[in-house]
C-alpha cells in the first residue's frame, strides 16, 4: 500500500494536482510506520521511490503519446472501425474517436460521416469535463454531426452471447440484462418508466448506479456460482484443475465486457487470489492484493486514477474491508450473514461517499433498503444472465426466468428512484480535506487506537464546516451557462432564483437538464428555483427544464402562449405532478425584489402568432445602476416594440440569427455587452452580419461557444 500510495501521488504531481505531495508524504509515513525494522523501513522507502520514479516516467509518457488523428482535426470525413457502443475505433490510424450524437446502432462495425474536432473541456460550473474524460480513454478528437452510413451488428463470441440476453425478453429487459452483464448502457440510460423518470437518473436516485458499472460484485458473483457449480461436476482427483479453470473463466469475462477501469481492478485482485490459492500460498492480505492491483492498473494507464468508476471501486473495497469490525458491534446473536449484509452497504457508501456527492451531487436516503433489494436478485440474475449469453439463440428456458428477474429489478429501481435524496454541490479540496480526517478518525475508533468520543467531535466539527461559504460571490449575479446549441440563464440576486429556459438537443439523445443545468446548479450551491421561465416551445430552449423541475425544488414556472407541443406538455405534466403553479405571463407583469425589478415586455397577451419565436417571453431586469434583458428567439421586427431603453448588456436574441440585433434596437439599447449563447450548429449562428452590426456599434460580445459559461457580477 505505501508503494501504491507513492505511485499515485507521482500521478498526481505529472497531472499538476495539489494533492500530489501530500499523497507522497502519506505513503512515507506509511512506510516508515508498518516497516518492522531499519531494513524493513529501508526496504519500504526504497519501494515507494522506485514506484514514484515509475508512475512519473509512465505519466508522462502516456499524457505525451503522439495524436495520430492530428493531422485530420477540422477536416470532414467517414470513418470507419468497430463501434463498441461507446467509442470507434479505428484500425488505420489505430485510435479511438468519440462520436456525437451517439449512434443508436447495436455493437459492430460502422461507417460514418462528420467533422473531427477537438473534445471541449469544463465549460460550466460543476460540468462535465469531455476533453479529460475523452483523454483518459484515449480519446483525443470527436467526430460531429455523426451521420451512420453502414453498420453491421457484430457476430462471433460477443454476437453470441448478446444473443442470449434478448431471445424472448422485452427491449426495457433486454437492455438492463446487457447493462448488468456486458456493462452496455447506451439503450437503458435512454429508456424511461411510464411517468417519464429517465432508467439512468432512477438508478442513480436509488443507489443503484454501481450495479451498471461492471466491478467486483460481478466478479464474486461469477467466481462463486463456478465455484458452487465445479465442485459438484467434478471428481475429486481433479479438484486441482478447479482453479485454472477459474482463471481462465476470468481472463474470458474480462475479454468479454471490455477493460474499463473498475473491472479490471476486480479482475486483477480475482485473479491474484485464484493464483495465490493455486499454488497453496492461501489467503492473500486485502490492502497488498488492492495496492498491487494498484500498481498494476496504474503502470498500464495513468490517466485511470481520475476515472470516477476506478475511484469508486477502490474506495468501496477499503470500505468493505471494514465490514467485519462493524458486523461485531452488533448483537452477537444475530446471525453472521445479516450483520455482514446489513453494514456491507452502509461501509461502501461511508468510503465512497465525498466522490459521490462530489460527482452525482446527491445521496439516496434510503440506499441501503434498495441495496439490500437489489442484491437479492443479483444474486441470482447475474450468474443466469452469463448462462443465458453462452447459450446464445437457445437461451429461451433460462430467460423464462431472467425476465421476471429483470422485471423485478427494474420494479426496485423505480420505486427507488422515487424516494427522497440529500442533494449536494461540488465538494472544496477543504471538504475533502475535512471527510479524510473524519475517516481516519473512524478508522482509529475501529482499531481502538482513539477513544470512542473523538469520533463524534471530528463529526461535529466536519458538520459545522459544510455550514460555512466555500466561496465569495456578489450578491446578485447573472450565469449565462453554456448548454451548447440552447438557451438558459440563471438570475441570482438576494431573495430571488430566477432560471430562465434549460437548453435542449433538438433530435439528440443528451439530457442537457439532468447533465448539464442541474449539475450547474448544484456547484453554484442553487437548492430551490423561485422562479422557472419557459421563453417558448423550442425544444433547444425549454427541453432540458423538465429534468431541472425534477430535480429541485420549483416554486413558480412561468409560461408565455399555451400551446399544444410535446416539449411543452411535458413540462406543464411534470408541473402539475409535483404541485408548482404555472402563470401565463403577459407584457406589463412585473416582480419587485428590491433593489431589482423584473419587467415581463413580451407578449402582448391580445393576438398570438403561428410562430414559435414571435411569442418569446421576454423579460427585463433593471436595478438603480444596472439594466438587461433576455430576448428568447424574438426576431428583429418585434424588437423594436418592446420599448426596452438602453442597456448595460443585451442577451443578443435567438443566438445571433440574421432576424436578430437590428441596427435601430442596437441604437435604442446602446449596449456595452452582449452575450450570445451558442454552440456548435448548422444554423450559421450567430450570423456574420449580426457580428459586424454588433462591432460597428462597438459591442463587446460574449459567445458561450468561444469562453463557456459567463458570470456577470451586479453591481
Amino acid at each position: 500500500m505505501p508503494a501504491a500510495l507513492s505511485l499515485i501521488g507521482a500521478v498526481l504531481l505529472g497531472f499538476g494536482s495539489p494533492w500530489g505531495l501530500p499523497v507522497l508524504a502519506l505513503a512515507l509515513l506509511l512506510a516508515v510506520w508498518t516497516g518492522r525494522n531499519l531494513l524493513g523501513r529501508a526496504g519500504l522507502l526504497g519501494a515507494c521511490a522506485l514506484l514514484a520514479l515509475l508512475g512519473f516516467w509512465r505519466e508522462g509518457q502516456w499524457w505525451n503519446a503522439p495524436d495520430r488523428l492530428a493531422p485530420w482535426i477540422g477536416a470532414t470525413l467517414t470513418l470507419s472501425g468497430y463501434w463498441d457502443g461507446q467509442l470507434l475505433h479505428l484500425s488505420d490510424p489505430d485510435a479511438p474517436v468519440a462520436l456525437a450524437p451517439k449512434p443508436l446502432t447495436p455493437p459492430g462495425q460502422l461507417s460514418v460521416r462528420g467533422s473531427l474536432v477537438r473534445p471541449d473541456g469544463r465549460r460550466i460550473p460543476g460540468g462535465f469535463d469531455a476533453a479529460f474524460w475523452l483523454r483518459i480513454q484515449g480519446v483525443r478528437a470527436v467526430l460531429v454531426g455523426a451521420e451512420v452510413r453502414r453498420s453491421q451488428a457484430e457476430g462471433g463470441v460477443r454476437g453470441w452471447f448478446r444473443q442470449g440476453l434478448s431471445v424472448n425478453l422485452s427491449a426495457q429487459q433486454s437492455a438492463l440484462l446487457r447493462a448488468v452483464e456486458l456493462g452496455e448502457r447506451g439503450d437503458i440510460t435512454q429508456a424511461q418508466f411510464s411517468d417519464g423518470l429517465n432508467v439512468r437518473d432512477a438508478f442513480t436516485r436509488a443507489g443503484l448506479a454501481h450495479l451498471m458499472a461492471l466491478s467486483g460484485q460481478n466478479v464474486a458473483l461469477l467466481v462463486a456460482a463456478l465455484t458452487w457449480l465445479l465442485a459438484r461436476v467434478l471428481p475429486l482427483r481433479l479438484s486441482w484443475v478447479r482453479y485454472p479453470l477459474l482463471l481462465a473463466a476470468l481472463l474470458g469475462f474480462w475479454w468479454l465486457v471490455g477493460g474499463s477501469p473498475s473491472i479490471t481492478r476486480a479482475v486483477l485482485m480475482g485473479g491474484l487470489v485464484l493464483a495465490s490459492l493455486w499454488l497453496g500460498r492461501g489467503q492473500l492480505d486485502l490492502y497488498g492484493v488492492l495496492g498491487l492491483s494498484a500498481i498494476a492498473s496504474l503502470l498500464y494507464q495513468p490517466g485511470w486514477l481520475f476515472d470516477v468508476g476506478f475511484q469508486l471501486s477502490f474506495l468501496a473495497v477499503i470500505g468493505l474491508s471494514f465490514s467485519g469490525r462493524v458486523a461485531a458491534l452488533l448483537p452477537a446473536a444475530w446471525p453472521l450473514w445479516l450483520r455482514l449484509a446489513l453494514v456491507a452497504t452502509p461501509c461502501a457508501e461511508l468510503a465512497t461517499l465525498p466522490i459521490v456527492l462530489h460527482t452525482f451531487g446527491q445521496w439516496p436516503l434510503l440506499g441501503l433498503l434498495s441495496n439490500l433489494a437489489a442484491a437479492a436478485i443479483m444474486a441470482v440474475l447475474v450468474p443466469l444472465g452469463y448462462l443465458a449469453g453462452l447459450l446464445g439463440p437457445l437461451a429461451a428456458p433460462v430467460n423464462a426466468l431472467l425476465g421476471p428477474l429483470a422485471s423485478a429489478l427494474l420494479k426496485v429501481v423505480e420505486v427507488f428512484g422515487h424516494a427522497p435524496v440529500l442533494s449536494w454541490g461540488t465538494v472544496s479540496p477543504a471538504g475533502f480535506a475535512t471527510y479524510a480526517v473524519f475517516a481516519a478518525a473512524l478508522v482509529l475508533t475501529l482499531l481502538r487506537r482513539l477513544p470512542l468520543w473523538v469520533l463524534p467531535l471530528c463529526a461535529l466539527i466536519g458538520g459545522l464546516a459544510t455550514a460555512l461559504p466555500s466561496r465569495l460571490r456578489p450578491a446578485g449575479e447573472i450565469v449565462y451557462l453554456d448548454v451548447g446549441q440552447g438557451d438558459s440563464t440563471l438570475i441570482r440576486i438576494p431573495g430571488l432564483n430566477m432560471l430562465i429556459d434549460g437548453g435542449g438537443t433538438p433530435r439528440g439523445d443528451y439530457d442537457v437538464g439532468a447533465r448539464t443545468v442541474l449539475p450547474a446548479l448544484r456547484a453554484l450551491n442553487v437548492r430551490s428555483i423561485d422562479i422557472m421561465v419557459a421563453t417558448h416551445a423550442d425544444a433547444d430552449h425549454i427541453e432540458g427544464l423538465t429534468s431541472v423541475m425534477r430535480g429541485i425544488r420549483v416554486g413558480e414556472l412561468w409560461i408565455g402562449q399555451r400551446k399544444d407541443d410535446p416539449n411543452l406538455g411535458m413540462l406543464l405534466r411534470s408541473a402539475q405532478e409535483r404541485g408548482v403553479p404555472v402563470r401565463q405571463v403577459t407584457r406589463g407583469d412585473s416582480l419587485a425584489v428590491p433593489p431589482a425589478l423584473l419587467t415581463v415586455l413580451w407578449p402582448p397577451g391580445d393576438t398570438w402568432s403561428g410562430a414559435d419565436n414571435d411569442n418569446s417571453v421576454v423579460i427585463r431586469l433593471e436595478t438603480p445602476t444596472f439594466r438587461t434583458a433576455f430576448l428568447g428567439d424574438l426576431p428583429d421586427p418585434l424588437e423594436g416594440q418592446l420599448g426596452v431603453g438602453p442597456l448595460d448588456v443585451l442577451k443578443t436574441a435567438h443566438h445571433g440569427s440574421r432576424f436578430s440585433s437590428g441596427d435601430a434596437f442596437l441604437k435604442e439599447t446602446q449596449p456595452k455587452n452582449a452575450i450570445i449563447s451558442v454552440g456548435r450548429n448548422s444554423y450559421g449562428h450567430p450570423n456574420p452580419q449580426v457580428l459586424e452590426r454588433l462591432q460597428a456599434a462597438g459591442v463587446k460580445v460574449w459567445r458561450t461557444d468561444e469562453v463557456g459559461t459567463v458570470r456577470w457580477p451586479l453591481p
